[in-house]
């Protein structure tokens, strides 16, 4: 009798531990299924103004109202951009905190001796846009076309300099690059930022410079610089006479500042897919693409695998820029 007792008592404790785990499955997945309960909180990396944060208070307004909830953008700047992208690393993860992060995200690792966080802190969500870089030059240049920029610098060693807004900044690699791919002796000239130097190249104190498409365009459409070449594989509908760098001097040649969205790694796989729908579904929206497109951006919308991959092709082509070319952040 004490034995049946024994196994009545151990069975029916283990049928309640049973329904306890299921209650709180239960639970859980309601939870995930109600989320968002409450605000979101969008962590741009870079200082409001800029077109990076343009299209993250774009997109956080129009994902707010596809999720019914707000998605607030919050800028937290500094440091190229690690100090949003260990904030959000460090954030429960739990869908509420995500971030929009850019091309200085592949740069950072390999230009700071000492990360604030780690590569798998965080997980990618979608690559959300590309936009080119445009090498410029002053509107009455004696350079007629890259093939010619090219021939002098390669006849004149050291004489040719390009501007940049940084060292470590996407302007100064792709500037790098195009030095390495070609063999070329030239000198760089950093800058504070970016817009103190395309006035030196408009006023010819140097001689070019890769810019923001965002920065650029105006320029080039006003006829205060001239576009050489652009960065992309393919020309831009914007400057359709603006010959590639791949067509012209390097098979190949792909620079892009990238931007896009990640969250805190472990995050629930239904939130986390949550988002990137919600997401991608806003690049989708016609308003949405004909806005990226006015500033020469492409919209996107990845998979995360997708972009995950993409992430590692950035990282291993600007660790070896960066190696080649001994660079230093400022």
């Amino acid at each position: 009798m004490s034995a049946i007792r024994t196994k009545l008592s151990s069975s029916i404790l283990h049928a309640a531990r049973a329904v306890a785990v299921a209650a709180a499955l239960g639970a859980a997945a309601t939870a995930h299924a109600a989320y968002p309960e409450r605000p979101i909180t969008m962590v741009v990396s870079y200082a409001p103004g800029g077109s990076a944060d343009a299209l993250a208070r774009l997109l956080a307004q129009r994902m707010g109202a596809r999720l019914n909830t707000s998605v607030v953008v919050e800028n937290r700047p500094g440091a190229s951009g690690t100090i949003g992208a260990a904030y959000v690393a460090k954030a429960a993860p739990d869908g509420y905190t995500v971030l929009y992060d850019a091309t200085p995200y592949s740069i950072n690792p390999h230009l700071f001796p000492q990360m604030p966080y780690t590569s798998t802190a965080l997980q990618p969500v979608s690559l959300v846009s590309l936009a080119p870089n445009i090498l410029i030059v002053k509107a009455d240049s004696k350079y007629k076309d890259v093939n010619d920029l090219v021939a002098q610098a390669k006849a004149h060693p050291g004489k040719i300099n390009f501007a940049s807004g940084g060292s470590g900044t996407v302007q100064r690699l792709a500037s790098e690059l195009f030095r390495q791919k070609l063999n070329l002796d030239m000198v760089h000239v950093p800058y504070k930022s970016g817009g103190p130097a395309i006035t030196d190249v408009m006023t010819g104190q140097v001689d070019f410079m890769f810019s923001t498409v965002a920065a650029s365009f105006p320029l080039v459409e006003a006829g205060r610089v001239r576009a050489l070449v652009i960065s992309s594989p393919q020309r831009s509908p914007r400057l359709p006479d603006v010959p590639t760098v791949a067509e012209t001097v390097i098979p190949g040649y792909e620079v892009y500042e990238w931007n896009g969205v990640f969250v805190p790694a472990g995050v629930p796989n239904d939130v986390a897919a949550k988002l990137h729908d919600t997401l991608v579904q806003v690049l989708k929206e016609d308003d949405v693409r004909k806005r990226f497109n006015d500033l020469g951006v492409q919209p996107v919308g990845s998979t995360p695998a997708e972009f995950a991959e993409y992430l590692k092709k950035e990282d291993a082509k600007w660790a070896d820029v960066i190696r080649r070319g001994n660079i230093r952040q400022d």
